[in-house]
């Protein structure tokens, strides 16, 4: 099984530091984005390799995750051995690329994998979001084998007057997570898929359940997609041939917690991820406090 992580975009967002750096390598501590997302991929049972949909003009996330013996032997000529054995392992973890050269749409640049993917299950990580434990996709994939290897999305519950902003699942509750007697819209519940709405109107809203940005699909998907016309924003969109593909399969979502995950989306986003996570690492926490100085007073209250 593969996992996709669309990473083509331009991450205007933070222009202008993105002008020569993809957004994809902007670092939460020592690591860049990819790399928690790609880890976070790889965490499921099944999985064996990433595919990262990229853009031509953004090389330098391919040159990432390739081997540079020339800079590990320096390092290591220098006494930094354990440097090298991890630089040599994030460059050795199992990733392909594939490439969007036209910015169609989500729905587009899971398609331009396709090939890569072939007649299995796989799932989609949205770039910009990663789970630190990594068990958002470990539980995702429990609940598809226990609806016959069916599709399954995250969803989150977000309040009323916010629905308008989101894609948004109809369905009803069928269960939970094993272990778990959760209910509703709460965490842990699993609901069947009935529909799928793009930003509706608060009083026409199925549900107050968002799709966090997680999915594990079927292959059918994919045929659907090679198929499929341009949908909102004149892009091809994921969602559409979603809801082509509960005519003849069932789709269920997972309730999760979405700050379970780090979001990085906005340079907002990402600044606040990076304390969130030195606070939470006993190797920066004091460190972290201390550059801080009369600021980190709110931070550790």
């Amino acid at each position: 099984m593969k996992a996709i992580i669309p990473a083509a975009g331009l991450g205007t967002r933070f222009l202008p530091a993105t002008k020569c750096t993809a957004k994809e390598l902007l670092p939460v501590l020592d690591k860049p984005v990819i790399q928690y997302v790609v880890e976070e991929a790889l965490e499921p049972d099944g999985v064996d390799g990433v595919i990262i949909v990229n853009s031509r003009e953004k090389p330098e996330i391919e040159r990432y995750f390739s081997v540079d013996g020339a800079f590990e032997e320096m390092l290591r000529s220098h006494g930094k051995a354990a440097l090298a054995d991890v630089v040599h392992a994030s460059s050795s973890l199992p990733v392909s690329f594939v490439y969007q050269d036209e910015p169609l749409g989500l729905g587009h640049a899971v398609h331009c994998a396709a090939e890569k993917v072939g007649d299995e299950p796989f799932f989609v990580l949205l770039g910009d979001y990663f789970v630190p434990d990594r068990q958002m996709c470990v539980n995702m994939a429990r609940v598809s084998k226990a609806h016959g290897d069916a599709s399954v999305i995250a969803v989150a519950p977000v309040p009323a007057d916010q629905v308008s902003r989101y894609g948004i699942i109809g369905g009803e509750c069928v269960g939970s997570l094993p272990g778990s007697d959760a209910e509703g819209e709460r965490e842990g519940a699993v609901w069947k898929v009935s529909g799928l709405v793009e930003k509706p109107a608060p009083e026409e809203a199925p549900s107050h359940l968002f799709i966090v940005g997680r999915y594990l699909l079927s292959p059918r998907i994919m045929s659907l997609l090679a198929s499929q016309g341009a949908g909102a924003g004149g892009e091809i969109q994921l969602t559409d041939s979603m809801e082509r593909l509960l005519e003849t399969e069932e789709m269920y979502a997972l309730v999760v917690n979405p700050a379970d995950g780090c979001d990085t989306g906005t340079p907002a986003a990402w600044a606040a991820t990076n304390a969130r996570m030195a606070l939470g690492d006993d190797a920066y926490r004091a460190a972290f406090l201390e550059e801080l100085g009369d600021a980190a007073a709110g931070l550790t209250t």
